[in-house]
């Protein structure tokens, strides 16, 4: 459970170093941000790996990116 809120915590620093610099036109930034990855695509990565603890199946969830966060979140056990 402890690993699930550093995760969200990462993901959510992340997230706002984004979309702090929304407003200014720097080259970098824009790049960074088209080229990126997705919030879905991290969410993904990471609830797969603490399921399967398989780097290929973390792969594949993280192209299914958001389709496999809400089969998850449908699937997910008690424990997880």
């Amino acid at each position: 459970m402890k690993k699930h809120h550093i995760s969200f915590c990462i993901i959510f620093l992340i997230s706002l170093e984004c979309f702090a610099f929304q407003n200014e036109s720097s080259t970098i930034q824009n790049t960074i941000i088209k080229n990126g990855v997705g919030l879905g695509s991290v969410i993904a990565v990471v609830t797969s790996w603490e399921r399967n603890k398989s780097i290929l199946f973390a792969i594949i969830h993280g192209l299914f990116s958001w389709l496999y966060v809400i089969y998850y979140a449908i699937t997910r056990k008690e424990k997880e």
